[in-house]
């Protein structure tokens, strides 16, 4: 990516383009680009964003406005993309996935629109893309078969045996099963029925569990025929790219077909309160102790007025964006709670905007004092005023949003469209979710004259009866009664059903399998070759020079302004009992005090001159050795270039000379443990992979100590056994191994900053220590299950395999993409009806692992794990290992920015991984065969090497016993 002008020339406004006219053409300096909008005779928007990267992206989004909770969004974003007009094929977009070398594939339902992106850098990809996502949405097949298969159907236990058990199945039943199970997902859905009870947003868009069966088919078909209409279309296209020529794809390939149609699908304002509210909500959670929340909630004005979205976004973080701010910290050291509600801050993705703040890691009963902290807060902030100091900050930290231009999380050209998605689709001007100087400058000018954001507090907040207190609640007995009541709901629903009735779900449950066992004709889709695929990666150019003990890279990139530093200290031996500690003290030492500032002065200073710092501790190793392992910690932060030098100081005091002192600890580890007990019920997958890992892998034994249930469990004890004080003595002894490691500084800024003088962290580096090399362990080899509040299981089994360099490792990795596509995909996707099964291979970690995602089997999962080998005796050929291939390279050449592509090439030549050596593994990649595929494994995929893991709401001995699985079962 660079940050010179475009190279395609651009039209000017009121040309006509085929059957578009251009509207409007506005300059977007800080991004080096231009917005063109653009309106098609069918009444189709399109804006299009012309700028000079490589990375093109397009999106096509839709207004949904659901009137109920049966999920029909949802279900329709899935069944729309499985199978179309050109693309008979039974899974278009996941069999696209491997034929692609995209940056990013997906679909998304929102409360109130659904949209569908995708970005590329190779030109034939984008429109092979482009051809099948508009097939996908505007001519989709919608087969019954589908609907029934993602969405809701009745199945026997034995689907050819109607004398066994009826239930329900569906991949978006199943799925949103588990994401009412997350305390954090059925507080937002709460939030919108509370605060805005007679518009859409009272409806679960993606499906209650026991609203989803109500979902006709006929009702699917006839949602997608008024929605997904030209007139009812928002595109969006990005890149250096010839508009016409993709203008042109979407007038042949779709407007051509379509006459002009009406539909409304406005959102009316929500009639105000006249008092304040209180809700109280339950969800399936055993921590009656501290597992409650409650959050105050107001409605605002209309998110389309860009000078109240922008003011609204600044207050809140003002007020909430970090610890010192000033509604945060009386919230959190009056003890009442562990951490900020789930929905704490702004929210603009409502036609009229919402404010809430509350408090989790609650018990019962505590809602009266809460709801009093957080008036009684906001009325002393109102009365005494909000430093200018303050504003300033956030106002610095909006420049830096601004100016920066990023790939890391999202591709940047994705991040744009949902920028100018907000008020677009609301009816205002898109423009102003991209360019924000305007607003700033009336802003700084109101605040020069008086009260802004006082005001706004009192008379939107504090005077506000549009005020709803949602109180969140822990109920153990609810997960049993969820599965009594959806039993119940099938024996209703079944009452009447005959004989016929009966024999009918068996032969369309036969038909489903019939159809999912059926292979399509994968020539009907586009595909990229694997002469596509680059052979070289990327050979960003930097210096390196020592200062004393410290190794400095600096990296000479068109960062925008900004700097970016990453400090990353090689450890030396590291004590058995700091191990747990390293994760701890990387958590706490951004959050505290340093330097004689406690946490309050260092979170303004942080503030004021960065645009946020950051430490983490990681486990790597050779290339050629997975047993010699090294531990490290990585402080990393950015600023505008003007403060690179508070930068350098910021990062240098937060190393040299943190302060921790027990009361704030004792709110960081609080903090702490509420989030990652939070994260187990949507992340089990990921737990559960970490867990199998360590069974296996001596890496893996690091990183589940580092953010595993391990690490879970071990914070616990701290917080729960009154463990602080010996946590601040084993604190001490982390700072002391860090300044004896071996630091490796790497410095990315435009070529101008870049002799940023970097002596005052490199010389607190005073220590000799050789780099250490922990001693590899495991896990014992026993299968373990951890139970929680989920009424689905995440399944894994993980393989101790082969380093970097072994001539088996690319093959391994092709494995990997080939099980996830043709095999798992299948099996626990669509016939076993969990929301996501996959396979990766890590292969600097030399880790190979199986998992499920929210899926309602256990005993079934593991025995389509242990049937991958038999599968790849099947019907497979040159088409899906070439697949596989194209898909594993992606892997090798991730999309990167200026703030990631330098430190990537530094660290990972620093470690080993040259550009020689990753282009060697290339090649052997692209020279994998399926022979390669089925004796890696036979030598690696061996019973022997597995470690298991699973979590899940119930105990999976009974399950799993006919396969030779006893698993240690423990509680979270």
């Amino acid at each position: 990516m660079t940050a010179t002008s475009p190279s395609t020339a651009l039209p000017t406004v009121g040309t006509r383009l085929g059957r578009y006219t251009v509207e409007r053409l506005e300059p977007l300096p800080e991004m080096q680009g231009t917005l063109v909008l653009l309106r098609h005779e069918l009444g189709a928007r399109h804006a299009h964003v012309q700028r000079d990267d490589d990375n093109l992206a397009f999106g096509v989004t839709f207004p949904t406005v659901p009137k109920d909770s049966t999920g029909v969004a949802h279900i329709l974003e899935h069944v729309a993309l499985m199978g179309s007009t050109r693309y008979p094929v039974p899974d278009p977009f996941f069999a696209m996935i491997p034929r692609s070398l995209n940056t990013f594939m997906n679909a998304m339902t929102a409360s109130d629109w659904t949209t569908y992106p995708f970005s590329t850098r190779n030109e034939q990809d984008y429109f092979n893309l482009l051809g099948v996502y508009l097939d996908a949405t505007f001519f989709p097949l919608l087969r019954y078969e589908s609907f029934r298969q993602d969405g809701h159907r009745f199945e026997f236990e034995t689907p050819d045996d109607p004398t066994t058990t009826l239930k329900l199945q569906g991949v978006v039943y199943n799925e949103m099963k588990g994401a009412m199970a997350s305390p954090g997902s059925v507080m937002w859905r709460a939030f919108g029925a509370a605060l805005y009870p007679d518009l859409t947003y009272a409806n679960n868009s993606g499906g209650s569990p026991e609203n989803i069966p109500n979902l006709s088919y006929e009702d699917l078909r006839a949602f997608h025929a008024a929605h997904y209409h030209p007139s009812n279309a928002f595109f969006y296209t990005y890149g250096d790219q010839d508009l016409t020529r993709v203008l042109d794809e979407i007038e042949t390939q779709v407007m051509s077909k379509f006459g002009p149609q009406a539909l409304d699908v406005t959102i009316p304002d929500q009639p105000n309160f006249t008092e304040a509210r209180r809700v109280e909500v339950p969800y399936p959670g055993t921590d009656v102790e501290r597992g409650a929340q409650v959050s105050v909630g107001w409605k605002l004005g209309h998110t389309t007025d860009p000078d109240q979205n922008l003011r609204w976004n600044v207050l809140s973080d003002v007020l909430l964006g970090n610890p010192a701010a000033p509604l945060t910290r009386p919230l959190i050291e009056s003890g009442l709670g562990s951490a900020l509600a789930d929905l704490t801050g702004y929210h603009d993705s409502f036609r009229e905007g919402a404010f809430a703040v509350g408090l989790k890691g609650l018990g019962a009963g505590r809602a009266d004092e809460v709801e009093a902290l957080v008036l009684n807060t906001l009325r002393q902030i109102a009365s005494e005023g909000i430093g200018p100091a303050l504003i300033e900050s956030t106002l610095h930290q909006f420049e830096i949003a601004q100016r920066e231009v990023s790939n890391s999380g999202y591709p940047y050209g994705l991040k744009t469209m949902f920028r100018l998605l907000g008020p677009w689709l609301y009816g205002g001007d898109p423009v102003t979710g991209l360019r924000l100087e305007a607003e700033l400058e009336r802003l700084r000018a109101d605040l020069a004259a008086g009260r802004v954001f006082e005001r706004m507090i009192e008379e939107r907040l504090l005077s506000n009866p549009h005020r709803v207190t949602l109180v969140l609640t822990p109920d153990p007995e609810l997960v049993a009664q969820t599965e009594q009541a959806e039993q119940e709901l099938v024996q209703r629903l079944s009452a009447d059903f005959t004989e016929e009735d009966r024999a009918r779900i068996v032969a369309e449950s036969l038909r489903l399998k019939e159809l999912q066992a059926q292979e399509g004709n994968p020539d009907l889709l586009p595909t990229l070759t694997l002469a596509d695929v680059p052979p070289a990666v990327s050979r960003v150019p930097y210096t390196t020079e020592e200062e004393g003990r410290t190794l400095v890279g600096r990296v000479a990139l068109p960062t925008g302004g900004l700097t970016y530093l990453d400090v990353q200290v090689r450890l030396p031996e590291v004590p058995e009992d700091l191990l747990d500690t390293l994760p701890l003290y990387a958590y706490a030492v951004t959050r505290s005090g340093a330097a004689g500032q406690d946490y309050v002065e260092l979170a303004r200073r942080i503030e004021a001159v960065t645009g946020g710092v950051s430490a983490s501790v990681g486990v790597g190793g050779r290339p050629d050795d997975l047993d010699t392992l090294r531990l490290s910690m990585t402080f990393s932060g950015k600023a505008l270039a003007r403060n690179g030098v508070a930068l350098v100081e910021v990062l240098r005091d937060l190393i040299a000379a943190p302060e921790f002192t027990r009361e704030r600890l004792e709110q960081l580890l609080k903090q702490r443990l509420a989030g990652v007990k939070a994260s187990v019920v949507s992340s089990g997958n990921a737990y559960a992979e970490r867990l199998a890992a360590a069974q296996v892998s001596p890496a893996g034994y690091v990183e589940e100590h580092f953010s595993g249930l391990t690490a879970l469990n071990t914070l616990k004890g701290i917080v729960e056994e009154a463990g602080l004080d010996a946590l601040l003595e084993r604190f001490t002894r982390v700072r002391e191994l860090l300044l004896r490691g071996q630091p490796l500084l790497c410095l990315t800024a435009t070529p101008e900053d870049l002799g940023l003088r970097l002596t005052p962290i490199t010389h607190g580096f005073t220590g000799g220590a050789a780099v250490g090399h922990p001693a590899p362990r495991t896990l014992p080899a026993q299968p373990q299950a951890r139970t929680t509040d989920s009424p689905v299981a995440f399944n894994a089994v993980a393989f101790r395999t082969v380093p970097y360099t072994h001539p088996d490792s690319p093959a391994l990795l092709v494995l990997s993409r080939l099980l996830r596509s043709e095999y798992l995909l299948k099996e626990i996707r669509e016939k076993g009806g969990a929301y996501g099964g996959g396979a990766a291979f890590d292969a600097r970690g030399g880790v190979f692992s199986l998992s499920s995602y929210r899926d309602p089997n256990i005993a079934r999962t593991y025995e389509v794990f242990r049937n991958a080998r038999q599968f790849l005796d099947g019907q497979l050929g040159e088409r899906e290992v070439t697949e596989a291939i194209l898909s594993a390279s992606k892997a090798l050449d991730p999309l990167t920015s200026p703030d990631t592509a330098g430190r990537l090439r530094f660290y990972g030549d620093q470690a080993g991984y040259t550009p020689e050596v990753q282009e060697a593994y290339k090649a052997r990649l692209l020279k994998v065969s399926l022979d390669d595929l089925k004796r890696v494994t036979d030598t690696w995929l061996t019973s022997e090497r597995a470690g298991y893991a699973l979590v899940a709401g119930r105990d999976p001995n009974a399950e799993t016993e006919a396969l030779g699985l006893k698993f240690d079962v423990q509680t979270i």
